[in-house]
């Protein structure tokens, strides 16, 4: 049986046999994996009422342990979004009762975002199940793949992002 990417790598190795298509095949796979992935974790996100960058602006706040509370440009640095984007996000977790914003009391101008009482037991619920689909979805490869796998994508992303909390050079 033949799959989606190898068959566009037979298409473009016909149309091309100049060109080294094998890239293709890790490159186009991961791809159609990630975006697979992607559709499955969200369908439990749903299940909570919520969006996926919703549902990491909770984790990053429970993630941070008691009291639950980041100010926005960390909230914005731990889940690599614009600070205009997770303002647009905390909007929507506020008015759904999730979190609160308020002054911080160590910067005059500052603001802190904080989960509500709402707000973790919802993340509480949803994490416990999205850690469940996650163990659902790795379980389709065997606990050595698996394992294999993290090691070769841990090396893999090394190459694109500096470990945390290492300086640019």
């Amino acid at each position: 049986m033949i799959d989606h990417v190898a068959r566009i790598q037979q298409e473009w190795a016909r149309e091309r046999p100049d060109l080294d298509v094998s890239p293709a095949g890790v490159i186009g796979r991961l791809h159609r994996v990630a975006g697979h992935l992607t559709e499955r974790l969200c369908l439990v996100y749903r299940r909570f009422g919520l969006a996926e960058g919703e549902f990491d602006v909770l984790a990053t706040l429970r993630r941070a342990g008691a009291p639950y509370e980041r100010a926005p440009g960390e909230l914005a640095a731990h889940t690599m979004v614009t600070t205009g984007a997770m303002s647009k996000r905390v909007d929507r977790l506020e008015q759904a009762g999730l979190v609160t914003r308020r002054p911080s009391e160590s910067d005059g101008r500052g603001r802190v975002v904080a989960l509500t009482t709402a707000g973790l037991e919802l993340i509480d619920a949803a994490f416990t199940e999205h850690m469940a689909n996650e163990r659902r979805l790795l379980d389709a490869l065997a606990p050595d793949d698996a394992e294999r796998l993290e090691e070769i994508l841990t090396r893999w992303l090394a190459v694109f992002e500096l470990p945390v909390g290492e300086p640019p050079a």
